[in-house]
């Protein structure tokens, strides 16, 4: 049984007009439920902050139903069974689930995700053996599907899914340019990442320095951002490129996206591909077992930015659509 009897949650209080903002969001407390038959009660751990969860609070048509209102806001989460009514888990399990902006959760084993913390940190089940990992195994080898000695073009390059992509892309024999902002990130890219270059997009120059970067142009994009990077991008492009379209950060938060090299999806007979990684689970098994071989063998580097318990979490989800985090964004629920 849990050793308290209430547990804090945050649920989203209105939708945001133009930025969001920590009024969006409202702190509660509410007793922890009693078990039936079949459930267990999680301790979360930690948090996942991701840039989907900005879109959801959208009141709009996309690829899931909107964040409801006065609802626990969605996010994947990583914790311990303290309490179990079911018999495949047992108190001291640590699992995988989405239990949301909540310091506790309850399921019925329907989605959850058994892990191994003495092999894999639990808080990278949320980074690069999680939903960012995946995302970028399979972007890059279901839908860039890049060849040795091809150019990989990167955006958000030190965030939590471009950092994956790149580290791929380059164990698969690419030359692997990233795009980031600042040249902390960009020097990390480079230097631990082992990225072949990186561009700085706050410079000021970032079409001419994407230009000097990928001199042989771009054979695959793995798109984070849009907006001028995209754009950018998109000039640069070879023959039969291929675009993984991922996020569109830039354009979450108000920012419209302007594209003025559309017409290279013509003359370069480019393909370009959105996708939305919950869709494709049976490519999971494959892609986790990858991934977390390399980063139990240190073959596989990642960066957290760990806000510091439930009341931080809007305004580490706010930083992080403003470009603030250095690496994958979590927030911390446990002492």
């Amino acid at each position: 049984m849990s050793s308290t009897a209430t547990y804090q949650q945050i649920v989203l209080a209105s939708r945001p007009q133009g930025r969001v903002s920590p009024g969006n969001f409202r702190l509660e407390r509410v007793p922890v439920p009693a078990l039936q038959d079949g459930q267990v009660l999680v301790r979360n751990h930690y948090l996942s902050l991701d840039p989907y969860m900005r879109m959801r609070m959208e009141d709009v048509k996309s690829y899931a139903a909107p964040q409801e209102l006065n609802a626990v806001m969605v996010g994947g989460t990583v914790g311990e069974i303290i309490e179990s009514k079911n018999s495949r888990y047992k108190p001291g399990d640590f699992v995988a689930g989405g239990f949301g902006w909540s310091e506790m959760g309850v399921s019925d084993g329907a989605g959850l995700r058994r892990l191994d913390p003495a092999r894999i940190p639990l808080s990278a089940y949320l980074g690069a053996v999680g939903m960012p990992g995946m995302t970028a195994w399979y972007g890059l080898t279901q839908v860039i599907g890049p060849k040795a000695g091809e150019t990989v073009v990167v955006s958000a390059a030190s965030g939590a899914v471009g950092s994956v992509v790149g580290q791929l892309a380059k164990l698969r024999g690419c030359r692997v340019v990233g795009i980031a902002g600042g040249r902390e990130k960009c020097a990390y890219v480079v230097n631990e990442l082992g990225f072949d270059a990186c561009v700085d997009y706050k410079a000021g120059h970032l079409l001419e320095d994407l230009r000097a970067a990928a001199p042989d142009g771009v054979d695959g994009l793995f798109e984070n951002v849009g907006g001028e990077g995209l754009d950018a991008c998109l000039g640069l492009m070879n023959p039969f490129g291929r675009i993984a379209l991922c996020g569109l950060i830039a354009a979450y938060d108000g920012e419209p996206t302007v594209l003025k090299n559309v017409r290279m999806l013509l003359t370069m007979r480019l393909s370009l591909r959105g996708f939305i990684i919950s869709e494709h689970m049976e490519f999971w098994p494959q892609g986790l077992a990858e991934l977390g071989d390399l980063v139990a063998a240190g073959k596989l580097k990642y960066r957290e930015s760990i806000a510091q318990g439930l009341r931080s979490a809007p305004e580490a989800l706010i930083g992080l659509l403003r470009g603030r985090n250095f690496g994958k964004q979590l927030v911390k629920l446990v002492d």
